[in-house]
């Protein structure tokens, strides 16, 4: 509470860390803080997910194993490594679960990944509708960056540059095997759908 600016009113601080989301003690933390917070929850495909912190952890250290070592704890019997956090992060139903013993569902937004691409204006509606703010944001705020593949914010009164995402974005994926792909959309397949339930919103990732 003491690193948040003095919020007025009718203003909404907001904070945004992901790891909140699959921390066993967060929930019980902020409920503890505020309980009248509402919670954004960005997901996309926990299988690109995966391979893109994977891609982002070599980025930073190319000497870290293949993707298939990481991901499976036994490669001939096709068992995945959960306790390897790429893959925990992305079994969202088991976070959720914990949340849900603190916060009604109805203190959740979550998000598409997938739809902020190809439609951030009408995710960013839904963000400003669940906060309950006037739609400020809408499709003339954004244009799509080909070199990128994600949308740039435009800047108002056509003033300084866009502001795009940063480099760690839209890095190229390296080349993973369609079996272990494969294998990876099977073991998060029940949880997908557990998630789907919990929420009431399907993502389309199956």
């Amino acid at each position: 509470r003491s690193l948040m600016p003095r919020t007025l009113e009718g203003q909404i601080t907001m904070e945004k860390t992901p790891s909140y989301f699959v921390t066993k003690e967060a929930p019980r933390r902020i409920y503890n803080m505020s309980r009248d917070t509402k919670l954004i929850v960005v997901v996309r495909n926990p299988v690109t997910r995966a391979i893109s912190d994977y891609t982002q952890t070599l980025s930073k250290n190319p000497a870290i194993p293949s993707f298939q070592a990481l991901a499976f704890k036994n490669v001939s019997t096709g068992l995945i490594d959960t306790s390897w956090s790429a893959v925990r992060i992305g079994i969202y139903a088991k976070h959720l679960d914990n949340w849900l013993q603190y916060f009604p569902l109805s203190k959740f937004l979550f998000v598409s990944g997938e739809r902020l691409v190809s439609d951030p204006a009408g995710e960013m509606g839904r963000v400003q509708d669940f906060l309950g703010l006037k739609k400020v944001v809408t499709d003339k705020h954004f244009y799509f960056n080909e070199t990128k593949g994600f949308p740039c914010l435009k800047k108002p009164e056509g003033g300084s540059k866009p502001r795009c995402l940063g480099k760690s974005k839209g890095r190229p994926h390296p080349k993973i095997d369609v079996q272990v792909v494969q294998r990876l959309r099977e073991f998060y397949r029940p949880f997908n759908m557990k998630f789907y339930q919990m929420t009431g919103q399907d993502f389309g990732w199956d």
